[in-house]
């Protein structure tokens, strides 16, 4: 029975097949091997894919776009504002929860982001059975490194709802490995991975440790300031001026003329991707004025050379974190739609010139791929690739951090569980507190970098009340903290001179 891996990107999905030894990208019914992950809602239809994301321009109100950064998230999450802030589509807030306001033309009806995830995966089953033609259920679900438990379990929800059997919920970055067998082909040894993702609406950079046919995350950090549509509105932008200077005529206030300029950005940034200039034309773009534009190459890049530097940035900054430089890195792992540009490769080269740059699979297909074929060794049809029985670790998404005060009384925070330890974990950490004081107070946050922290993501606070005073200066706190496979956080702190101890328990702090 044939598997699949399914890649549930905020911009586009895409399904892969493992079969007969080999993983494939499935086609969907437009013949595109990616499908956009817009849903339409109409009178009596919901639309998925390509004819919704056309649609949008007249349609915007009731076209939900983007739904994976709200998917399994409050209404107040700072995440969730900013994803409302942006749709066109209006969110509002029922329960504590997000939900999208949808005209079916006779009442308003309040849609759940789980539903509109459903459509979605919906979409990608059809599109996998209609090309093998029989039912398939099981499948290997593609999640983001930073997803806490509560975005995965949505996801997870949102797969069965449309009647997928989910073996397994694979991180992006592993399954970018696993499309390109690293690990499988010489299990003995250690290397180190870069896996660079930039997608439609994120960057992602992670660098990883392969030992013995095992992932490790060393480190991860995400910027969702940047992404493939960064490079979309930046042309747009572009488009615009020549227009304007052409027919002295201004459109940046048409939102309607401005996402004709966007879709047209989108389709010639894909062609800039292949060849050298790519032709934008819009039927009566403003006022019946149609507009005709040609592009190059280099002026896409021209255009977008801010961007570019902004997208190698991170790098820098992640090896500097985990302390490697770009001679340790022994492989670089191109995925996502955007990871294609030519421009952006060469500065990865220019970034790596003596390691092996992988992209010969499509930078959009390798994820998906990747956990197709972690479905195949999990349905037992993959014996050529694993033979023992292979397992995942789930790991901490994000560094938790202990806040202090050095000698000045400046804060200065402590990782004790770095992003990427392997679950469950325990940690012992010391805290010296004056002899003198009544009262400790302890404080854990959640964060990506030890720079990060904010009163925004404290995760924890105990308070040790009614200590008696010592002669020593200073007293030791012993403080535990056990994390679970689930990323429920146990924290217990032990005044060492009397035993007294308080504990606290956070149900997700991943």
């Amino acid at each position: 029975m044939a598997a699949i891996g399914v890649h549930f990107g905020c911009t586009c999905a895409c399904v892969a097949v493992f079969k007969d030894g080999r993983a494939d990208i499935i086609a969907n019914d437009s013949g595109d091997r990616v499908t956009p992950a817009v849903v339409a809602y109409r009178e009596r239809e919901q639309i998925v894919g390509l004819a919704a994301k056309q649609g949008r321009i007249r349609n915007a109100s009731n076209t939900v776009v983007k739904v994976k950064q709200i998917l399994g998230r409050s209404y107040d999450d700072p995440q969730a504002q900013k994803h409302i802030t942006e749709s066109k589509c209006s969110v509002i807030d029922k329960d504590q929860k997000p939900r999208y306001e949808i005209d079916t033309g006779e009442d308003t009806k309040l849609v759940p982001p789980e539903e509109v995830a459903k459509l979605i995966f919906s979409k990608m089953k059809e599109t996998a059975q209609s090309a093998l033609g029989s039912d398939v259920t099981d499948a290997v679900i593609t999640v983001p490194f930073e997803f806490g438990e509560k975005q995965k379990n949505a996801l997870r929800q949102a797969a069965m709802a449309a009647g997928f059997n989910v073996l397994r919920l694979i991180h992006e970055p592993s399954a970018a490995l696993l499309a390109y067998g690293i690990g499988q082909e010489s299990p003995t040894g250690k290397s180190y991975v870069l896996v660079y993702k930039l997608g439609g609406t994120s960057l992602s950079v992670t660098v990883m440790e392969v030992n013995s046919g095992m992932y490790r995350v060393l480190a991860t950090q995400t910027d969702d300031s940047i992404g493939g549509e960064c490079f979309t509105e930046a042309l747009a932008q572009h488009l615009a001026s020549e227009f304007q200077r052409t027919y002295k005529q201004g459109v940046r206030g048409n939102p309607r003329a401005m996402m004709k300029l966007m879709n047209s950005a989108d389709a010639a940034k894909h062609t800039l991707s292949t060849l050298g200039s790519s032709n934008c034309f819009v039927d009566s773009l403003y006022d019946g004025m149609d507009f005709d534009c040609n592009v190059s190459r280099a002026r896409f890049e021209l255009v977008c050379s801010l961007l570019f530097n902004k997208s190698i940035q991170p790098i820098k900054n992640l090896l500097d974190q985990v302390g490697l430089s770009a001679n340790d890195i022994n492989r670089v792992v191109l995925c996502g739609g955007s990871a294609r540009i030519p421009k952006l490769q060469q500065m990865i080269r220019d970034l790596f010139p003596d390691v092996e740059l992988l992209n010969s699979i499509p930078t959009d297909e390798v994820i998906p791929i990747g956990a197709a074929i972690e479905a195949g060794i999990l349905v037992g049809k993959d014996s050529s690739l694993l033979d023992e029985e292979s397992f995942a670790l789930e790991c901490c998404a994000k560094d938790i951090l202990v806040k202090e005060a050095d000698d000045s009384g400046a804060d200065v925070y402590t990782v004790l569980l770095p992003s990427g330890t392997p679950l469950p974990a325990r940690r012992h950490h010391t805290l010296q507190s004056p002899g003198s004081a009544s009262s400790v107070c302890f404080e854990l946050y959640q964060s990506i970098g030890k720079n990060c922290a904010t009163e925004a993501n404290k995760v924890a606070q105990i308070v040790l009340k009614d200590l008696e005073k010592i002669e020593e200066e200073t007293r030791d706190i012993i403080t535990v903290l056990t994390m679970k496979r689930d990323g429920s956080l146990h924290v217990t702190c032990t005044d060492q001179g009397t035993g007294k101890s308080e504990a606290i328990t956070i149900e997700v702090a991943s």
